[in-house]
Formats: structure tokens, C-alpha cells, sequence
């Protein structure tokens, strides 16, 4: 078999390129998508938690590649054609609420209006006003005929709107005094009198009446529309998420050991770039393309369908390139749990438990913002041309600060940059629950650069520094799948009734507390630790010979040379 490097990262870029397109096109608008179908902010949560926790439970569990080429390249290809299946089922899925997806289009199209502005409830409400006051007078006049949702006529309704509000308001009335009366003759119906109070009869008919209700009471949530609409669309994105997942998991798993076994996995550490460039430019181009577009594409399909429709199409694309995708097998099989190990390791650094935990706590807090922080610009009568701009911002920004990485790390110690990044975090967080205009975001999502890209520098440090040979995978798995996925979910099931109950601004002030709280508890035990440095053997044993120099300037490169300096260091 011939081994060709370049062109093995070059299709590797290449593919990564377009996945990371592909997901930027839906995964950061799925939330606001499911707003437009009338989702709640509390099922929302719990879809966007079960999202991260299937990613988590995967990396824990299902994280174990099969052998064998034809098998790799079936699962490749199965889950991409899977993964584009479910994205385009989503779009489906009928809302809950017909008019939903037409208030909030009203008012992200009509940013300079106040009106359109004020018509956009709360993210934290499950129902809303059909239009205002002022667009029943004057027949919406800041709606252009092309935004406008399909109806029977402007004159009927106009004719029948005096009408319908009188009867509506005679019916609530009945409906009021009805539910009164019958919620006294329940009530006086199901509680038992003292005399009847010890007879064996009464007591089982009780437990029949109660199963009844419970029965009942469940069937009601199952046909219950918004429930129906919560529960497609969880299954549909819990499936999506592990297809999603075990792809991007074997084919990094393949080209790894391709790399690695012909010691080329130099290149393998800046493949991630592609995907964030991939990212940058799909959020933006699919942001512009759908902001040009009407807000229904037909009676029931809202144009933000579109960036499942983009994310489909790149997902093929990319399984074009698949099949002249690297894959080497090694022969040996290795069938140890690798996952419990790693975090048999994690568990015995301290400061390797600490990292864990910070990892775990930023995930919470980040889900706030990636479930929730559309929704907060919606309201403020953004367009999607921002909601895309804020995404690439931010990748662009961690790919900037990575050029910077090495001379940070020299200047900066792990506690600090920890500390920084923690601090950042928090100050967006913050920010984000003060929001004034829309384009401040794109000023805000900046620090993204330190709040998430420093951070894991500083955890894949310390990755190497505790990793035992071949444990450097499953190290970064874990963290990352685990512990990240772990508190994003979290998060997630958490922030979706906080927004509700308490409203967006007190979900970010309370993460912002909790970042800084930990903070503080992380510097006080970070310095109560001793200060040791583990050397990692077998980087030394892997080294070439060869490198090895009197001179200074040789020594000054020599990784055992500069072990022992960071160690008399600290």
C-alpha cells in the first residue's frame, strides 16, 4: 500500500472543511428553530439536553471505532446519509402554534420599527398576543406583502375581527364560571366523609378514581399537540446527534491511525482549523442567504427550514469526499475500556480534577448562551445576518489567538491562563444580560477567543502531562465528550425553566455568579496543591536520537532541557 501524507490531510481538511460548514449552517439555529415551531423555553432545554447528553453518553460508552475497512467506510457513509436524513425530517415536523413562526419573523424583519419590536414576547412566555393593536388598526402597514403569512383576506378578517373579540370574551366568561363550578362539584365529589372514611369499598374505589386521573392525565399530554411536536422532534434530534457524533468520532479515529502509523501526526493537531474556517463561512453565507428570503416558504414551512436544507447538502458533498477517504486499520486490537482508565487518571492529579470540574462548569454556563442567546437577539429585532456574523466572529477569533498560543503559554502560568479565561467568560455572560443593541454581540463574542480557545489549550496541557502512552485520546474524549457535553446538558435541562420562571437576563447573571464563585474556590485549591510537574517518559522515548546536540541552541530545543527548567521554575 502506498502512504501519501499530503494528500491524506488534504482530504482530511478538506472533509472537515465541510462538516464544519454543514453544522454551522443548522446546529447553532436549532434552538431557534424549534422557537419557531412553539416550542416553550423548558422543552427547548430539555431538547437541547438531551442533545448534549447523547454526545456524552456516546463518548463514554459507544466510543470504539469497528475493525475493519469496509466497515469503517459503511458507518461513514450510513451515518452521513443518516445524519442529512434527519436534519431534512426536522423540517417536517408541523409547529405547535400556526403563527408562531410569522410573530417572530415580524419582528426580526422590522428591526427600526417600534412596533414590530414590542410584538416579539419574551422568551420566557408560552403564549402571545396573534398581532398588535396597532396592526389590526392600520392593516400592517410595516409588513411588506411578501413577509405576510397566507390568509383568506384582509377584509374578512377586518369584518369578522369586532365580532370574534365579543364572543371570545362571552365564551372566556362561561368558560370561567364553568370551570369554577365543576372544580367545586370534583372537589366535593372526591373527598370522603369521616363515616365513610373506614370502609373497605370506599378505599378501592378511591385508587380506581386516582388511576384513572393519572391515566388520563397522561393521556392528555401525549395528544396534546405541543407535546406531540416536543416529542418528534426530541427523537429526531437525539438520533441526529448520535449519528452526528459516531461519525465525527470515526473518522478522526481513522485518520489518526493513519498518521500515526507512519509518525506523521504533527499535521493531525491543525486539522481543527478547517473545521472552524468550514464553521465561520457556512454560519455567515446561510445567514445571508436566508435573511433575502420570505418568512414562509409555504403554509406551514418557515424559511429558517433553509439551513437544514444547506446543512443536507454539504453533508453530501462531504460523502463525496469520503470515499477516497485515508483509512488504515492496525492489526493490533486493543479491547481495554480506555474510558474508565482515563478517568482513573483524571482522578488521581489533582489539578487534572480541578481542570475536569472547570470543563464541566463551562459547559453549563456556555449552554446558556448557545441555546438562548438568538432568542435574546431576536427580541431585539435582529436580522440573522448578525446570528451568523456572531458565530464566525467568535471562531475567527480563536483561530487568530492561536497564533499567539506558544508565546502566551511561555508568559503566561496554567492558573493564570485559567484564570483569564474563567474571568472573560464570566464578563460575557454579563454582558449578554445587559444587552443594549444587536451588534454589540459581535464586540462581545471576541472574547471567545479566551473564554473558550485559552481554556482548552491549558486543559490539553495538562492531557499530556498526566497521560500515560496511548492514553492521550481517550483523555481528550473524556473531557471533551464527558465532562464539557456533561455540563452543557446540564445546562441545558436547567436554563429552559430558569428562562422561563425567572426570565434570559437572570439565567446569565446566575452563571456569571456561579463562574466567579468557582474561580475563587479554583485559586484558593490550585494553590494548596503541591507544585509538581509529571515529565512525560514517552515523549522522550519517541524522540529522535538524532536531535540531539552539544551546542546551546540545540539544548535550548531539547524537551527534557525544558521540563527541567519549568520545574526549577515553580
Amino acid at each position: 500500500e502506498q502512504w501519501d501524507v499530503g494528500r491524506a490531510l488534504a482530504l482530511s481538511g478538506l472533509f472537515r472543511l465541510l462538516q464544519g460548514a454543514g453544522r454551522a449552517c443548522a446546529a447553532p439555529f436549532l434552538t431557534l428553530y424549534l422557537r419557531h415551531l412553539g416550542l416553550p423555553a423548558p422543552l427547548v432545554g430539555v431538547v437541547a439536553g438531551a442533545k448534549h447528553l447523547a454526545a456524552a453518553l456516546w463518548a463514554a460508552l459507544g466510543s470504539r471505532c469497528p475493525r475493519g475497512r469496509r466497515k469503517r467506510r459503511l458507518l461513514v457513509a450510513g451515518s452521513l446519509l443518516g445524519s442529512a436524513g434527519a436534519g431534512l425530517l426536522l423540517t417536517l415536523i408541523p409547529p405547535a402554534d400556526g403563527d408562531a413562526g410569522y410573530r417572530y419573523c415580524n419582528g426580526s424583519q422590522q428591526p427600526g420599527e417600534r412596533g414590530a419590536a414590542t410584538t416579539v414576547p419574551g422568551p420566557g412566555t408560552s403564549s402571545y398576543p396573534s398581532v398588535t393593536a396597532g396592526n389590526r388598526e392600520t392593516g400592517e402597514p410595516g409588513m411588506p406583502a411578501s413577509y405576510r403569512r397566507p390568509v383568506r383576506g384582509l377584509e374578512e378578517e377586518t369584518s369578522s375581527l369586532g365580532s370574534a373579540a365579543i364572543d371570545l370574551a362571552d365564551k372566556a366568561e362561561e368558560s370561567l364560571y364553568t370551570t369554577e363550578s365543576n372544580g367545586l362539584s370534583l372537589f366535593k365529589t372526591t373527598l370522603p366523609t369521616a363515616q365513610d372514611a373506614y370502609v373497605p369499598g370506599n378505599l378501592s374505589d378511591h385508587q380506581k378514581d386516582a388511576q384513572d386521573v393519572s391515566f388520563k392525565a397522561v393521556q392528555n399530554i401525549f395528544q396534546d399537540r405541543e407535546h406531540q411536536i416536543f416529542l418528534m422532534v426530541l427523537g429526531v434530534v437525539v438520533v441526529w446527534e448520535l449519528l452526528a457524533t459516531s461519525l465525527e468520532w470515526t473518522v478522526d479515529e481513522s485518520v489518526y491511525e493513519y498518521l500515526d502509523f507512519v509518525d506523521a501526526t504533527d499535521g493531525y493537531g491543525k486539522l481543527w482549523i478547517w473545521s472552524y474556517l468550514g464553521a465561520s463561512v457556512g454560519a455567515c453565507s446561510i445567514a445571508v442567504f436566508v435573511d433575502q428570503l420570505n418568512c414562509f416558504l409555504s403554509s406551514t414551512i418557515t424559511r429558517l427550514a433553509v439551513h437544514f436544507y444547506g446543512y443536507a447538502l454539504l453533508i453530501t458533498l462531504s460523502l463525496l469526499v469520503s470515499v477516497f477517504f485515508p483509512i488504515h486499520v492496525p492489526r493490533k486490537t486493543d479491547r481495554v475500556n480506555k474510558t474508565a482508565k482515563a478517568l482513573a487518571l483524571l482522578w488521581s492529579d489533582g489539578r487534572a480534577i480541578l481542570y475536569a470540574i472547570t470543563v464541566f462548569l463551562t459547559g453549563a454556563a456556555g449552554s446558556a448562551v448557545h441555546n438562548f442567546l438568538f432568542w435574546q437577539m431576536q427580541d431585539r429585532g435582529s436580522s440573522e445576518l448578525y446570528m451568523g456574523l456572531s458565530v464566525t466572529v467568535g471562531l475567527l477569533a480563536e483561530i487568530l489567538l492561536y497564533f499567539f498560543k506558544g508565546k502566551l503559554l511561555r508568559t503566561f502560568s496554567s492558573s493564570k491562563m485559567v484564570a483569564v479565561s474563567l474571568s472573560l467568560l464570566a464578563v460575557q455572560l454579563l454582558c449578554y444580560s445587559f444587552l443594549w443593541t444587536v451588534w454589540s454581540v459581535l464586540l462581545i463574542q471576541i472574547l471567545s477567543a479566551f473564554s473558550s480557545g485559552a481554556l482548552w489549550w491549558v486543559v490539553n496541557m495538562t492531557v499530556d502531562d498526566i497521560a500515560t502512552p496511548g492514553m492521550e485520546r481517550p483523555l481528550h474524549a473524556v473531557l471533551q465528550g464527558l465532562c464539557y457535553s456533561g455540563g452543557a446538558s446540564l445546562g441545558s435541562f436547567a436554563g429552559g425553566f430558569v428562562v422561563k420562571h425567572f426570565g434570559l437576563a437572570v439565567l446569565y447573571r446566575a452563571c456569571c455568579v456561579c463562574l466567579v464563585l468557582w474561580l475563587f474556590l479554583f485559586l484558593i485549591v490550585q494553590s494548596k496543591l503541591p507544585r509538581q510537574k509529571k515529565i512525560n517518559y514517552s515523549r522522550l522515548l519517541a524522540a529522535d536520537s538524532s536531535d540531539m546536540s552539544d551546542s546551546d541552541e540545540e539544548n535550548e530545543r531539547d524537551w527534557l532541557v525544558k521540563a527541567m527548567k519549568d520545574e526549577s521554575f515553580n
